[in-house]
Formats: structure tokens, sequence, C-alpha cells
């Protein structure tokens, strides 16, 4: 088609050429030029032709060679720009077009395909430039300086000869990393920021320039400047916060010390509830751990200040007031031995300590302490003779019940339907029971009593006296006690004997339970609901003695006198009036029952 229209254009020129010769020859001819300067000119004319064709051909081939290599460059650019973005699926199709398309028809299809890549690579880098970016700034907060490692540095001539996807990944993905250790530090830093905030919450110290010593960015008083996360930082905040826990530790022990000075100070001063309260902050921590204590200013150096303030001030009136507090721990030794039935240390006597401490022969404290001593001595034999105690109540319980049971039995109205009286009978039959097991009772308090001193390698004292000398007077005082009773039974049913006798010679004679109607006013306290049964009828023979004899508290050397109870047990008279059931029983088979005596209990 091209060759064609080449040929089109030469015949033309031909044409006109030959038709221009024509007109030139005919005006040479009329001119009347000779045919040697026709042909002059002619060659000339030629010449110039030649010469116009020359140059319209170097022209043109100026700018094939110039299409040339804008194509080339276009190839060259296009090929650069799909190698640096990793672009391989459009070389194909330029390809083709090579072969069979003009050099303008090939510029002008690359053109639009360079332009394409720029652009591509333009945003390419701009996205290259935002994760580097990312990654100076997490690096920088990580590493402490603004650079990342050296496989992933900022855009250099070389990184722009690769922004395929597959490195853009690469970035992404270390970005994610960075991201996530960030996020793990930045968590961490905030752990370690929040326990530093509570210990200098407990300890009273300013947190703002505790952890602005550590990094200024910690404090958070600038919004733009992001929190520092470095190794350095993490480092700098553990390292504070085993020193405030160290710290900690220590005014935690101080405080105790001080609180366990305080709590014996009051005790000893008798300090009232109020001031007591003013410091429950700070007693409040004792028992308590470390990580429980969270209490705001509760270890400050000023509350451990105020604490000493109060210790010394106490120990200042302690001073002035030993002596008064001598009597009163005095006073609670004597207490604490009076309820367990032990001998006070007569050496710290409330007589002898005023002597000594007016003589001033003795320290005040010393024999404080010697006396607190003495009560902590005292509580601990307490304790070891508490199995021993308690069998001695429940003795002394039995032998209560056996006094109010002889009591009981020396009423005659007794078995009366008056108000109260069933009450009576039930607790006498209770009572019964408990005064047969009286002995044993005895018994087993004697060998527990010596399984005590053979431990302790001592005697059992019970208010100055030894137990088992109490209880084995006891027992003979019970034994004396039942062979009277025994003796007197049978000295009573030989006046029966001859009663029965002298009314089957001289006749009958009225009852003396017939005549006994009236009611008297009852000695004995009734049992539940208050009720007054009537007044037992005592023996003159043994009233106000019998029972004083059998109550075990009558050899306490406290009240009484222990050996002046016994030279009452050897001479009083006992009571020996009250008849058990089946004694009764034993009787009306032998004399016969009357008509209106009461059923026996």
């Amino acid at each position: 088609m091209l060759a064609i229209g080449v040929h089109g254009t030469s015949v033309r020129t031909s044409t006109t050429c030959t038709a221009l010769l024509r007109e030139l020859e005919q005006i040479w001819n009329d001119i009347g030029e000779s045919e040697v300067d026709k042909d002059r000119m002619l060659m000339e004319l030629e010449r110039e032709c030649l010469e116009v064709y020359r140059r319209k051909v170097d022209e043109a081939a100026n700018t094939k060679a110039r299409f040339h290599q804008t194509v080339a460059a276009k190839e060259a650019e296009l090929a650069t720009l799909m190698a640096s973005l990793g672009e391989h699926d459009i070389h194909s199709p330029i390809k083709t077009e090579k072969r069979s398309s003009s050099l303008k028809e090939k510029l002008a299809s690359i053109t639009p395909l360079v332009e394409e890549l720029k652009k591509k690579k333009d945003e390419r880098l701009k996205q290259f430039d935002d994760v580097k970016g990312q990654l100076e700034k997490i690096s920088g907060e990580i590493f402490g300086f603004h650079s990342v490692n050296n496989s992933l540095s900022i855009t250099t001539v070389e990184d722009e000869q690769d922004l395929s996807l597959r490195r853009l990944n690469e970035y992404q993905t270390h970005l994610r990393t960075l991201q996530k250790e960030k996020s793990d530090r930045l968590q961490k830093v905030l752990q370690c920021v929040n326990e530093v905030h509570s210990l200098c919450s407990v300890l009273g110290l300013d947190f703002g320039q505790t952890v602005g010593d550590v990094h200024p960015s910690l404090h958070g008083t600038q919004v733009e400047q992001s929190t520092n996360i470095s190794n350095s930082t993490l480092e700098g905040l553990e390292q504070t916060i085993l020193k405030l826990k160290l710290e900690r530790k220590t005014r935690i022990q101080k405080l105790k010390d001080v609180v366990t000075k305080l709590f014996e100070l009051w005790n000893l001063m008798d300090s009232s509830k109020e001031e007591r309260n003013c410091f429950l902050r700070i007693t409040s921590i004792v028992g308590t751990s470390e990580s429980e204590i969270t209490e705001r200013g509760v270890l400050s150096t000023e509350m451990i200040e105020k604490a000493s303030a109060e210790v010394d001030r106490l120990a200042k009136l302690k001073a002035s007031r030993m002596k008064e507090l001598v009597f009163k721990k005095r006073s609670e030794l004597e207490e604490i031995c009076r309820l367990t039935h032990i001998e006070p240390d007569t050496s710290t006597a409330a007589e002898k300590a005023s002597a000594l401490i007016d003589s001033g022969l003795v320290d005040p404290s010393e024999l404080l302490a010697n006396i607190e001593a003495q009560i902590i001595k005292a509580k601990d034999e307490a304790l070891s003779r508490k199995e021993v105690t308690d069998r001695i109540d429940k003795w002394l319980s039995a032998c209560e019940e056996e006094n109010w049971l002889d009591e009981y039995n020396q009423d005659d109205n007794r078995y009366s339907t008056g108000r109260g009286g069933h009450i009576n009978l039930k607790r006498a039959e209770r009572a019964r029971i408990t005064v047969s097991k009286i002995p044993a009772m005895v018994d087993n308090l004697i060998n527990k009593t010596l399984a005590w001193e053979d431990e302790k390698k001592t005697h059992f004292l019970y208010d100055g006296v030894r137990l088992v000398s109490i209880l084995d007077d006891y027992k003979l005082a019970r034994q004396q006690k039942e062979e009277e009773k025994r003796r007197h039974r049978d000295h009573k049913k030989m006046q029966d004997l001859l009663l029965n006798q002298k009314e089957a010679m001289y006749g009958s004679k009225p009852s003396p339970r017939k005549n006994n109607s009236f009611r008297k006013t009852n000695s004995y306290r009734a049992n539940g609901n208050g009720s007054m049964p009537p007044t037992p009828r005592r023996n003159s023979l043994s009233s106000g003695t019998t029972s004083e004899l059998l109550t075990p508290r009558s050899y306490s050397g406290r009240q009484n006198g222990y050996f002046k109870e016994m030279r009452r047990l050897s001479t009083a008279p006992l009571n020996f009036v009250a008849i058990s059931k089946e004694d009764t029983m034993s009787y009306a088979s032998l004399c016969g029952s009357e008509p209106d005596s009461p059923p026996q209990v």
C-alpha cells in the first residue's frame, strides 16, 4: 500500500516536471538560449532537484532513526517497569505488534502502557513509603533508633528496582510482626506503669516523678508524645518495681514493729477505743500480706512517723504510770490464779512491789515484765490443769446436787400435791442418779490427778492444798457419814420396834404424820418454775453442820482454811436424817405402812 502511494506520487511529479520543462524550453526558445546554455541550465536544475531529494531522504532517515530510538527507549522503559513491578503478562502482545506494525504504531501502542505502569509504580512507591515509614516509627519505638533491619531499609535506588507485590507483602508481613511486638510491649509497659502507680500510691510517693525518671513519655503529659516501649524503658520499669517492692517490704516490717509496740502500750495503758481508732488504718496491716495492702498512703513516711510519735508519747506516759501498771498486772495475775485455784507468786505481791518501787532497788519495767511472765506461766498452767479442773467442776456440781437432795429428803411434805411438787420429784430422781456416780467420779478424779502429777513431777495444788489429800479426806468423811447413816437407821428400826410393841400392849396412838398437816416456808430452792415447796424439817442434832462438811468447797484454803475444816470434820456431828429409797422400803416392810402415808419416791 505504501509502494502504490509512492508510485502515484512519482507519476504525478513526472507529469508536472515534463510540463514545466516544456514551458521552460519554450521560454528559452523565445529568449534565444543556445543549446549549450540550455544543457547547462538543465544540469544545474537536475543537480538542484537531486540535492532537494537528498535532503529529504536524509531528513526521513533521521526521523526513522529517532522513531527507532524512541520506540527502543519506550520498550526498555516498559521492560524496566514490568521487571520492577513484577508484571509478566503484558510483554507478549507487544512482541507480536513489533513484528507487524510501523514505528509510529508501535510507539502509539507502547506509550499508554508505559504511562500506566508509571502511575502504577508511583502508587506502589507510595505503598512502600507508607509501610517503611511505619516500620521506621515502630522500630524507633522498640529499638530506640530510627531505622529498620538491613533487609528492609529505607527506600533507595536499589529498592526501586524491586517494587513487586512479593516484596511489598514481605514489608507488610514484617510490619504486622512489629505491630504485634509493639502491642505486646505496650501492654507490658502499661502493666508495669500500673504496678508502679499502685506501689507509689501505697508508699505515698510521687508517681509522675517516679515514672518520669525512667522515661518522660511514661507520664503522659504530652498528648502527641507516644509511649516509649524500648528495652531500656522496660528494664527501667522493672528495676523501679523491684526497688519499690523492697521499699514496701522494709516499711511494712518497720510499721509492724511500731504497731506491735503500740498494742503493748495500749494494753498497758488501757487506752480508750477512740485513741486506738485514730490508728485503725495502721493496725489493720497486722496479719495482712504485702499484696493485700492497697490502701492509699498507708505506708507513707508521714503515717510511720505519726505511729512512731504515738509510741514515744505512750512510752513517756508509761514511765509516769509504771507503778499503777504494776498493781494492775498484779491484780490480773491474782484474778487468774483465783479462777484457776492456783497460788500466785508472793515475790511480786502488791505490798512488796510497792516497797521495791519506792526504794528504787528494782526497775519498774523489769518488775512489770516479771509479772507478765508470771501471768503467761499461770495461763499455761491453767491450760495444762484444764482436764482435771473440768472434772473438779463436775464433782462440785454433783456435791451440790447431793446437798440439795439431803435437804429435800428431810422435808416431810415433799410428797404433797402442792405447786411445783412434781418438778422437785423429777429433780430428786436425777439427783439420786448423779449422787450414785460420785464415788466413781472421785476415784477417776484421783487417778487423773495422780497421772497429771506423774507427768508434771509436782503436786496438783487446789488453793494451796494438794487435791489428792482433799479427795482422800472427802472419801473418808463420806465413808464416816455412810457408816453413821447405817447406825442411825439401825437405831431407828429398834426404836420403831419398841414403839410398836408398846402400842400393842397399851393401845394405838395417833400417827405423827396426820398431826403434822401445816406447811412451813421451804428453805431449799425449787427447780424450774420458782415454786417453793414446804420447808424440810431438820434434825437438831445436825443442823447447820452436815452440808458444810460434805461440800467440797469447804476444803478451799482461800475461803475457810483447809486445816480448820479438817478439825470441824473430826469434831462436829453429822446429819444422817436423809434415808434412801431402799432404807425407807425396808423400814416399811418391818413396821408396815399407815393408811395415810404417802408413796415412797
